[in-house]
């Protein structure tokens, strides 16, 4: 069986919402049924991030586990400012990205199940984890840029099923062929041909930007 989730955009290029601050970046918060939060990168600036957290009703000690696909600033550097306030998470980073500060680091390198129903894709491309959550519509699939490939990922995620939902940063991505399959396919950050995308699969496409809401 799989889960419920809703995954709120906080740190985007783009906004959603009125009144967020967008900046080069990506940071979204994964709320899953009757597991731990989880908040998906930290965006570029931990200003940035804790005001948009705020301005959104995101409590940043409410948040139970960090997930860090990549070392990258844009995804990392909100990661000490959030740190000083909770330090209390477990740390997921994959083992190219070397960090203390948290009370808990889990250091990634193969395909993981965290817990019931989420996974990490391991480390891809030797840079670059994904999170992959059981729903009952099938994987979600949250990444952070895709440096190591959008078909990549995709391979490693359906390792755990059929993947439903793709999430994230797609940066450079053209080979629009491997969206076909999903159900749900919303691009952030750093996106090159998004309006390709949109334009190919206008019924599967969701815009992104900080403040948009995903329930699934």
């Amino acid at each position: 069986m799989g889960t419920e989730m809703k995954v709120t955009l906080i740190y985007d290029n783009t906004v959603c919402i009125e009144g967020l601050e967008s900046d080069w970046g990506f940071s979204c918060f994964v709320e899953i049924e009757n597991q731990p939060k989880i908040l998906f990168d930290t965006g570029a600036s931990g200003k940035i991030l804790l005001s948009n957290m705020e301005k959104l009703g995101i409590d940043p000690k409410g948040v139970e586990e960090v997930f860090i696909s990549h070392s990258h600033f844009d995804h990392t550097g909100g990661l000490s400012d959030f740190l000083e306030i909770n330090k209390k998470v477990a740390l997921y980073v994959p083992s190219s990205f070397r960090f203390s500060g948290a009370e808990k680091t889990i250091t990634i390198k193969e395909p993981l199940k965290i817990r019931e129903n989420i996974f990490s894709t391991g480390e891809l491309g030797g840079m670059e984890q994904s999170l992959v959550v059981k729903t009952g519509k099938g994987l979600v699939v949250i990444d952070g840029c895709s440096h190591p490939g959008v078909g990549n990922i995709l391979k490693a995620a359906s390792e755990f099923g059929r993947v439903y939902a793709l999430i994230g940063g797609l940066h450079g991505f053209r080979e629009f062929d491997l969206l076909k399959d999903l159900k749900l396919v919303c691009p952030c950050h750093c996106t090159q041909f998004k309006q390709e995308i949109k334009s190919l699969y206008p019924e599967k496409y969701i815009d992104g930007g900080a403040g948009r809401v995903i329930e699934i």
